[in-house]
């Protein structure tokens, strides 16, 4: 036998080196394929025979308390490209630019992607679509898709809110319902081949989109339309910064209503209901007119914070009369100033003419700062902020919409100063937001339970199921049902005899507080600026409603009864006629009604002559406290010469000093 040369051998070992190597490398590359890389070889294989594109939801509807459509969906279509696909995209680009109205450079960037599929443009119009589909691009689908849309336009749009692009919530119940509203997304899958042809019988499906939930308000469409109307006659005729109006069942604390004027057009949320403003923010660089927005947007009720003037003696005489330190028998001398605290002096609104003696509900129908102060006095600064926190000021109400603030209060007792306490007792010194306010009002209103403000009642799935309601939430009790009821007395009086008699409703038995507060900007008291309100409630005998009505910086007359008595008068009996509340006539009423008078021309005239002509026409009249001597004449009235008034109607008289007009040095002067 021949024997094996060493070279022979050398070449053998070699070959068997490079086979067990190369067997290695192969079973190395077989169990990194198979085992170590395998999920994610499979998962790209599957990328490259699938194509998958969302299916969007429905969004949810939103509903008034009577079933009527607030917010729906409207068809709308949605453009994709799958890049891949496109075999020539400059001629595709060229031609879907002119069909769209997009810019040829930006359609052939999306069309020249490096993804599997790519959104040219959402929302086209149903006449579009028509079109593409017609020209057969290859690489080309649309979607059916769906746009959130306000058939009311700026209708409630403050409670409403609006989405983004995508239909995310951002504002409002739409924000604040998201999650119910949104819903999941479906998804469209189906198999390709290697030249991206659909394959036949590849097992496509569609993954149905779980549409999302309808959310059901509290709020009634009609009454919110008396609302919008009020606050936009409120806005016109006093030449106001702005409006707010909120309208609450004080017993459960639905929210019926809520306006604020000026407001925004949900569906065009990023443009002025104004065309000037329009064209002055397109001059605006990006940031500053993203920060007009956000101020457009803002919601006053729940967002902004205010000194609420007189209507915040609702508070001091609930402690008042709760604490017993006075009662309805209690006496208070007001000679028109507050003189004791070193360094100060306040006065009454009616300084120049002082009310002089009165009983408790005389001093809350005058709406007497003096007594007021005295009252403070007697309940003291512990207790004082001990109720002004019982009634939620300072706290979050728990309303169910984005961005309520707490407002401002001592933060304790200790903090409060003498002139602290006197101002702090007629609505100074204290900043709150109208949500809050308004849920103090309730409280008298409701027997003396805070109650946790709400929008939502219930959310219902598709089939108009009730899958959720949401019950009313009682905070805590405040004070007793006998305070209550005293204080709706004294509210009444207030608008029979008092400072809100603008707010008087024939037929309905109607309690309401007015308030006057000058403006604080940049931590000082503004001269000629103010905020003026009025907070009521009616029928009294059974509170089926609380409103609030707010005007900021009104021109010309300021004082609350005069600027927004009248638009809460207008709320009142219209949202109590529409919930059919029968009307309880005065025998007095029922006289006055049968009669109606012409409104005589009494301007230039002096004060005590105009008051004998409108007297001896069965007509009354007031100033609203303004100052005057019997020489005053008269400036202005309201309403016209040649109006129709009925019988026993009041006619506000605007005057001047006459021949006195002191000057005083006061911190703060509270109107009423």
């Amino acid at each position: 036998m021949r024997k094996i040369s060493k070279s022979t051998k050398r070449r053998l070992k070699f070959t068997l080196f490079l086979v067990t190597l190369i067997v290695f490398f192969l079973t190395y590359r077989l169990v990194k394929i198979q085992i170590i890389d395998g999920e994610s070889l499979k998962t790209g294989a599957l990328q490259q025979w699938t194509k998958s594109i969302d299916i969007k939801t429905d969004r949810g509807i939103i509903y008034d308390t009577k079933g009527r459509k607030l917010a729906v969906n409207v068809t709308a279509f949605t453009l994709w490209a799958t890049p891949s696909d496109i075999k020539n995209p400059e001629e595709v680009a060229r031609e879907l630019s002119s069909i769209i109205d997009m810019g040829y450079d930006e359609v052939y960037l999306k069309l020249t992607k490096d993804v599997h599929v790519e959104k040219i443009k959402q929302w086209i119009t149903r006449e579009v679509a028509d079109e593409i589909r017609e020209k057969n691009f290859r690489g080309i689908s649309i979607v059916d898709d769906n746009k959130r849309y306000y058939p009311f336009g700026s209708f409630a749009s403050y409670i409403l809110g609006f989405t983004d692009i995508d239909n995310n919530g951002l504002y409002g119940i739409e924000r604040a319902y998201d999650k119910y509203l949104t819903g999941i997304p479906g998804t469209w899958v189906k198999a390709t081949d290697a030249a991206n042809r659909q394959l036949p019988y590849d097992g496509e499906k569609v993954f149905e989109p779980d549409n999302g939930k309808s959310v059901v308000l509290t709020v009634d469409e009609t009454i919110q339309y008396f609302a919008e109307v009020a606050a936009t006659e409120a806005l016109i005729n006093n030449q106001a910064k702005s409006v707010s109006i909120i309208v609450m069942d004080p017993k459960t604390g639905d929210i019926l209503a809520m306006a604020n004027k000026p407001d925004y057009n949900p569906n065009t949320p990023r443009e002025s209901l104004d065309p000037e403003t329009n064209i002055q923010w397109s001059q605006l660089p990006l940031e500053e007119r993203q920060n007009r927005w956000y101020e457009m947007w803002r919601n006053y009720a729940i967002n902004d914070i205010y000194e609420p003037g007189s209507t915040f003696k609702i508070v001091t005489a609930a402690a008042t009369l709760e604490e017993a330190t006075s009662n309805l028998n209690s006496t208070y001398y007001c000679n028109g100033f507050i003189r004791d605290i070193p360094g100060v002096v306040l006065r009454c609104a009616s300084w120049f003419k002082p009310h002089g003696q009165q009983d408790f509900s005389e001093a809350f129908a005058n709406s007497c700062n003096v007594a007021f102060v005295n009252m403070a006095r007697e309940v003291g600064k512990e207790k004082m902020l001990e109720y002004i926190k019982a009634f939620g000021f300072g706290e979050l109400t728990g309303v169910d919409l984005p961005g309520e603030q707490r407002g401002i209060i001592p933060t304790n007792a200790q903090s409060i100063r003498e002139v602290n306490l006197a101002t702090l007792s007629y609505g100074h010194g204290i900043a709150v937001t109208p949500i809050q306010m308004i849920n103090a009002i309730s409280v008298v209103a409701n027997g003396g339970n805070l109650m946790t403000p709400r929008f939502a009642k219930s959310i219902l799935d598709e089939n108009n199921r009730i899958i959720e309601n949401f019950d009313p939430e009682l905070k805590r009790q405040v004070i007793s049902e006998a305070t209550a009821k005293e204080l709706l007395g004294m509210l009444e009086k207030a608008v029979i005899e008092g400072t809100g008699r603008k707010a008087y409703v024939p037929g309905y038995r109607v309690g309401g507080k007015t308030g006057t507060a000058q403006k604080i900007i940049d931590g000082r008291y503004v001269a000629g600026k103010y905020i003026s309100s009025f907070g009521g409630v009616a029928p009294v005998d059974d509170p089926k409603i609380s409103v609030l009505v707010i005007v900021d910086e009104p021109t010309g007359i300021y004082y609350g009864g005069t600027v927004a008595g009248p638009y809460a008068q207008m709320l009142i009996e219209n949202t109590l006629n529409y919930m059919e509340i029968p009307r309880k006539y005065t025998q007095e009423e029922l006289e006055n009604i049968s009669e109606v008078v012409v409104v005589p021309d009494v301007t230039g005239l002096r004060i005590f002559e105009a008051g004998g002509i409108i007297t001896d026409l069965g007509l009354k009249y007031t100033t609203e406290y303004e100052i005057f001597t019997n020489q005053s004449n008269v400036l202005d009235q309201y309403p016209a010469a040649g109006s129709e008034l009925t019988k026993g109607s009041i006619v506000d008289l605007y005057l001047d000093y006459g021949e006195s007009n002191p000057n005083l040095s006061t911190e703060i002067e509270e109107g009423n």
